[in-house]
Formats: C-alpha cells, sequence, structure tokens
C-alpha cells in the first residue's frame, strides 16, 4: 500500500458501533481532534458501516485539474485518461473554476477526495460524505465523555484563575472561562488577518469596550457575524481589565517566567484542555454541549403538537433560539451541534418521559449546571436502553 494510505471504518464490536479513526496531524491542524480510542457511537446506516474508507493524503499521486479553453480537462498522475465514473464523481465535488493547485483522489473512497487553494490562497478540501458523517458521529457520542471531563475542566480554570500573577495557566483559563461560558469560537490568525473575523485567541483591545460595572466584546466573527457579548460576572471582570492593561494590541496576553509578554494561541488552549480533561476536546465540544443541553432543556418541557405542521413550527423555533446563541443558521445548528436524538425523541413523544426516568441515575459532576446534569444522564440512559 502506498506511503499516506491506510484503511479506517466501522467495525462490529459486541452489539454495538464502535467507530475507530486516527486522524492524523495535518486534519488536527485544521481542528479536528487527534483520535486515537474507540467511541461507542449511535447506531449508524448500513451504508456506512459496511463501507470501507481510505485515509489518505495529498502528497500521495492524484489526478490534476489542467485549463483547457473555457473549462478544464483532468489527468492522472500516470497521464492516463479518467474514466467516466471518475467524470462524474468530479462533477459531484462541484471544485471551484477559482482554485488552483487543485488535487483530486484517484479512488472514489479516499477520505479527502479533493484539496485546491482559494482565491487568497488558502488551502481548502473536499470530504467523502461518509467521512463527515463519521466525523459527526464520533462528536455526537463522545458528549458524555466531554461532559464529565468538563466538571474537572471548570475546578481546574476557577483554581487557575485565583492566581496572583498574570502567568500562562491564569490567561489561558480565563480565555477558557469565556469560551465556556459565551461559547466563543477558539479564533484563527489566519481569518483574523485576511477576514477582519476573530475568535477568543484573536481578539484585539479594540474589541473591548467599557460599561462602568461590566464590559462588552464586540466583534465579527466567523462568516461576518457581529457579536456583543456582555460581561458582568465580576471577577472575569477584574481579570480582563488587568490583563487588558498589558502594552501592545493583542487582548489574550500573558506574562512569562522571564517577564516576557506572550499572547494566548489556539495550541495554549489545546494543550491546557489536553492537560486537565486527558481527551482532545476543541472549542466545538463547548458548543456541541451547549447546544445539545439548551434543547433538551426547552424541549423536555413542551408538550408534542397533534399536526405534523405544529410539530415542525415548534421545533424550529425552539432551534432557532439555540442558533441565536450560538451565531448559527437554524440548518447548521440542528446539523452540527445538537445532538440528533433530542428532536429525534421528542418528535417520538418520548424525550420527557426519559428525562424523567434519568433522573434517577447516580451522577457525580458537582460543576455542571442543573440542565447539564439532566443532559448528561439523558444520554447515559438512551445510551443504556438503546445499545
Amino acid at each position: 500500500m502506498a506511503a499516506g494510505w491506510f484503511r479506517t471504518g466501522l467495525v462490529r464490536v459486541g452489539n454495538q458501533s464502535r467507530f475507530v479513526a486516527v486522524i492524523r496531524q495535518e486534519e488536527q491542524d485544521r481542528g479536528y481532534p487527534l483520535l486515537e480510542k474507540s467511541f461507542t457511537a449511535p447506531p449508524v446506516e448500513t451504508e456506512v458501516a459496511e463501507s470501507k474508507l481510505l485515509h489518505i493524503s495529498d502528497t500521495a499521486p492524484g489526478i490534476k485539474r489542467l485549463r483547457c479553453g473555457a473549462g478544464f480537462r483532468y489527468v492522472r498522475f500516470d497521464r492516463s485518461a479518467i474514466t467516466a465514473a471518475d467524470r462524474d464523481r468530479i462533477a459531484r465535488l462541484a471544485i471551484p473554476p477559482a482554485w488552483t493547485e487543485v488535487w483530486i483522489c484517484c479512488d472514489a473512497q479516499g477520505h479527502i477526495q479533493a484539496t485546491g487553494r482559494d482565491a487568497r490562497g488558502r488551502k481548502q478540501y473536499r470530504y467523502h460524505p461518509l467521512w463527515m458523517a463519521m466525523q459527526e458521529e464520533t462528536k455526537f457520542s463522545s458528549l458524555p465523555d466531554f461532559a464529565r471531563a468538563l466538571s474537572r475542566l471548570r475546578k481546574a480554570v476557577d483554581a487557575d484563575m485565583r492566581r496572583r500573577s498574570l502567568c500562562r495557566d491564569k490567561v489561558v483559563a480565563t480565555v477558557i472561562w469565556l469560551m465556556d461560558r459565551l461559547l466563543l469560537r477558539v479564533g484563527n490568525p489566519d481569518y483574523a488577518r485576511s477576514n477582519n473575523s476573530f475568535g477568543a485567541t484573536t481578539l484585539r483591545n479594540r474589541h473591548l469596550r467599557d460599561e462602568g460595572s461590566g464590559l462588552r466584546l464586540v466583534f465579527t466573527g466567523k462568516s461576518g457575524k457581529m457579536w456583543s457579548l456582555k460581561l458582568s460576572d465580576k471577577r472575569i471582570v477584574r481579570i480582563v481589565r488587568s490583563i487588558q492593561e498589558l502594552p501592545g494590541q493583542q487582548l489574550f496576553q500573558y506574562v512569562d517566567d522571564q517577564g516576557n509578554r506572550c499572547p494566548v494561541t489556539s495550541q495554549d488552549i489545546n494543550d491546557y484542555l489536553r492537560t486537565i480533561m486527558q481527551a482532545d476536546f476543541t472549542s466545538k465540544h463547548f458548543r456541541t454541549w451547549a447546544a445539545t443541553a439548551a434543547a433538551l432543556e426547552a424541549l423536555r418541557c413542551i408538550e408534542l403538537p397533534e399536526s405534523e405542521r405544529a410539530k415542525k413550527r415548534t421545533l424550529n423555533g425552539e432551534i432557532d433560539k439555540v442558533a441565536h446563541r450560538l451565531g448559527n443558521t437554524r440548518a447548521v445548528c440542528r446539523q452540527s451541534y445538537i445532538h440528533p436524538a433530542v428532536p429525534e425523541h421528542w418528535l417520538a413523544g418520548t424525550l420527557a418521559a426519559e428525562v424523567d426516568a434519568a433522573a434517577a441515575i447516580r451522577l457525580v459532576a458537582p460543576e455542571l449546571n442543573d440542565a447539564e446534569r439532566r443532559t448528561l444522564k439523558w444520554l447515559d440512559f438512551i445510551d443504556r436502553t438503546h445499545a
């Protein structure tokens, strides 16, 4: 097998599906968690369960896209012609004409189907739909593990925020507090430079406004979404004000042992999370957990309407509320952030009864609030009863 290729997929373990994947460093750098263990996943479609994807790097031989008049022609690495099936697959990928340095996987089962550079020179990817589906399965199935680790994390964050100096642990803990409570994305320096879109680690001093007893973060986030977030917690206001007094444009900086000012980076955040949570969770897990808990808390209290139209209207209304908090559209919120079992079980009319039954489950997670505890117990309950 050529370098850069290995098999990955779903294997049966007992009566449950476990997805085992090892995501290479290049995927981790793009924000995916590095998974080196199995997660119990919800039942998946037979097509996905029986599939075998090739895990591939775009350094492997592939298909090139070459300009030909007003269109393009495609040539394999060995100069052989592509097949009709290749042409159909490439058409479905809908690779933008503006992309340059286009590489297309020779195999229809490659987990990466194509890469290229957009008009701004940023590397872009087209993934196999089954790979994307399995990523979503893995993310949602890891939520109970994340919630339990979140309780430990909050305890550590609270302790580090009590430190007197503006050391790395204190400032990083402060940023994580904001990511947890305000659902900020971690931030990407490239997007800050090219798009003027910001996240927790790329915020500037100009994004912070003093409102007397509190502070407000006002900035442009992903997809041009304007954020205006009030900070009213007295301790966080005091800490953020002291951090802002440091020289420089970057908002979140710490002072190292040599007295040097250092900006907080996404690597600092990931290192802290990994150390405390003992797993590779990312900022997206905070947003996924919060969205799932909020949706569950709202829907468990709403009686299922009789008509299909009323069901759809009610469900969309509650998802819209969660989406507004995340700064996402309804479609993105439901597909990528709310655990699919929440709307499914509500529409089936079983959600409220399941939440009540799950209340008897013993749970030690003191740093979780009541809604989060109900959500974690419910996830444990459906995992046991639907296994």
